[in-house]
């Protein structure tokens, strides 16, 4: 859940475009052939489109997502999708208006709604819906999000909730595990089938709805963790690079692509590759939530990015 009060970074300290590009092309060289922009939220950066453009004329990047509180969407969605936006993950926690402003705090969502119709509008082709769950909260609204899904023909994906909430007051019981939710869909559907994974390193277990007109995804990083097969990486705005949600370091890319090495691109490039192969070097082996030696890193979601 997000804080009430938050405090904008300064222009000055984010990453200019031209700089991330630089970043991603160094990325791309790496062997990475995925770029999602998340936030806090993507779309308060202006000309977010200009970016997307920039990145997908990258050599080696295949595909380019981004993850949405989608109230902004509705105005941008078609200026995405032609600069070249792949995919879109939209958050969409709850579609009661009282407990979604419980969740996000926020009495907006009317505009994700919009948000949601503007993208299917422009013609995006994959569209899925994130839904935080949060035990004693989330519960009554499972059904209503998955028929909503169902019947928007839209991917609709439950992530438990973890300990990166603002208020720092996570405990384990406040999961709704996947395995619940699943138990609380199959009651309502019908039976579920295990889908192909595409992608070993996705993070979502999914299933296909007996009755063949679905899809859903659970994300289970607390009762079924699976860190062994994550691949990310992140890129805060101010250019730090962390090589887990829960890591509690970070790699300082931004103060590499603005000292003397940006006037060589050859030594910059060394310079930035040789950052990100120590970051990924250094990832744990796992996140040890609910384990004595887990410590709970500064950062919350909004300002790591999902």
């Amino acid at each position: 859940m997000p804080a009430e009060n938050v405090t904008f970074m300064p222009r000055r300290e984010l990453l200019t475009f031209e700089e991330i590009a630089s970043i991603v092309r160094v990325f791309a060289g790496c062997g990475v052939t995925q770029i999602r922009l998340t936030g806090g939220e993507p779309l308060v950066r202006e000309q977010l489109d200009r970016l997307v453009a920039m990145l997908k004329a990258v050599d080696g990047i295949d595909e380019i997502a981004m993850t949405t509180n989608a109230v902004l969407l509705a105005k941008h969605a078609t200026k995405l999708r032609q600069a070249g936006l792949d995919r879109i993950n939209i958050s969409l926690d709850a579609l009661s208006k009282e407990t979604f402003f419980k969740i996000t705090r926020r009495d907006v969502l009317g505009q994700v709604l919009e948000g949601i119709e503007g993208a299917i509008a422009a013609g995006f082709r994959s569209i899925r819906l994130n839904a935080v769950a949060i035990a004693n909260l989330s519960e009554t609204e499972i059904i209503p999000l998955a028929r909503f899904a169902l019947e928007k023909q839209l991917e609709l994906r439950f992530i438990e909730f973890m300990p990166l909430d603002s208020d720092r007051n996570w405990d384990d019981s406040q999961v709704l595990s996947g395995p619940k939710i699943l138990q609380i869909i199959e009651a309502e559907f019908g039976p579920t089938v295990a889908a192909p994974r595409s992608n070993k390193s996705q993070p979502a277990v999914d299933f296909l709805y007996a009755a063949g007109n679905g899809r859903l995804g659970l994300i289970n990083p607390v009762s079924s963790p699976f860190c062994g097969d994550c691949n990310r990486l992140r890129l805060t705005a101010e250019g730090k690079i962390r090589n887990c949600l829960f890591s509690v370091e970070e790699w300082d890319l931004r103060a590499i692509v603005r000292s003397e090495l940006a006037s060589d691109p050859q030594a910059l490039g060394r310079g930035l590759q040789d950052t990100i192969r120590q970051c990924v070097f250094e990832k744990k082996a796992g996140h040890l939530i609910g384990q004595e030696a887990f410590v709970r890193p500064d950062r919350s979601m909004y300002q790591i990015g999902g």
